[in-house]
């Protein structure tokens, strides 16, 4: 099956390419064009997904199909702003019937849950690699950045942390765990759910904000940087699920929590008058993990108020060598 035959069978012809709001031209041509409203900007990210090293090389294509896409359009989440479509560049080892109509198939259903559309992309021979392009809108000047946290602002995430770095081990058949504590973490490593409405919820509201992918007190430091502050963080105040703590015990669970990569949570920074309006929709999870000061850098206290910042604080693709 050669290159176009391969992208109009499994791609052009799958529902997450049927169009939809904003698109005004998909998969067929040049280019595909999208319609912004009147006073709204357009987002725009990339991320890209290297076998053995975000996902291993043997995994179920399905499940490799909304990783794939969940994991970029968390970026427009933590911009606040709201998905219009993406485009695909996939790097392909051969041609298996069988893996590319899993793939598509996984790829659509996660389009589905994001309101967006495949409206484009590229195919090539060689390793496995997915390159996913994402679009956004979001209102001319609210879009959520991560410059803008100031003294006196809380800090806060938007879910439980730590599940895909618990679930690495079962990933790579390392370890094994009854269905209850492996089956929510395994969930939340391959299906992880873009936090797009939550990142609606914040325009005019959060002052900064990212999506936690290389670990919390890591991505913090983002903040804490663009935004020309200090970000103290409470251990005792950071959420880890249930399943995590059974599968790793609570040391290994914070561990976890605090430097894992691949969460894909909101940490935001919030004025303390924010928070009762988010928190009174109870349909989102508000975490208050800490505080925005005076300084630099990030701090982790225990609950005694002692600074036990760990120096490994997150995952880094290169790191500086002495």
């Amino acid at each position: 099956m050669g290159e176009f035959e391969l992208i109009n069978h499994y791609f052009a012809a799958a529902p997450c390419a049927q169009g939809g709001e904003g698109v005004a031209l998909g998969i067929g041509d040049d280019c595909a064009l999208l319609d912004l409203p009147p006073g709204e900007q357009l987002a725009v990210s990339t991320d890209t997904l290297v076998a053995g090293v975000h996902f291993p090389a043997v995994c179920d294509p399905l499940l490799l199909g909304q990783r794939s896409l969940a994991v970029a359009a968390s970026d427009l989440a933590a911009m606040g702003a709201t998905a219009i479509g993406f485009t695909l560049a996939l790097t392909l080892p051969d041609v298996g019937a069988d893996w590319l109509a899993a793939y598509a198939d996984g790829l659509s259903r996660m389009a589905h849950r994001c309101r967006m559309s495949l409206i484009g992309g590229d195919t090539t021979r060689g390793p496995l690699s997915i390159t996913v392009t994402v679009f956004g809108r979001v209102p001319a000047g609210q879009a959520l950045r991560r410059c803008g946290a100031r003294p006196g602002d809380l800090l806060c995430v938007g879910g439980s942390l730590g599940k895909a770095a618990g679930a690495l081990p079962l990933v790579l058949g390392e370890r094994q765990a009854p269905a209850e504590q492996a089956e929510p973490l395994l969930a939340h490593y391959w299906s992880p759910m873009p936090q797009l409405t939550l990142g609606e919820l914040l325009r005019g509201k959060a002052t900064a904000a990212l999506d936690i992918s290389d670990g919390l007190l890591a991505d913090c430091g983002h903040i804490a940087k663009a935004s020309g502050v200090a970000l103290e963080v409470n251990l005792a105040q950071v959420p880890v699920s249930p399943a995590l703590e059974a599968f790793l015990g609570r040391e290994a669970a914070l561990q976890a929590a605090l430097t894992g990569g691949d969460d894909y949570v909101l940490a935001f920074t919030l004025p303390p008058e924010a928070l009762a309006p988010l928190a009174g929709l109870g349909f989102i999870e508000v975490h208050i993990i800490g505080r925005v000061l005076e300084g630099r850098g990030v701090t982790l206290r225990d609950s005694q108020g002692q600074d036990i910042t760990p120096v490994q604080r997150g995952y880094q693709h290169f790191r500086e060598t002495p």
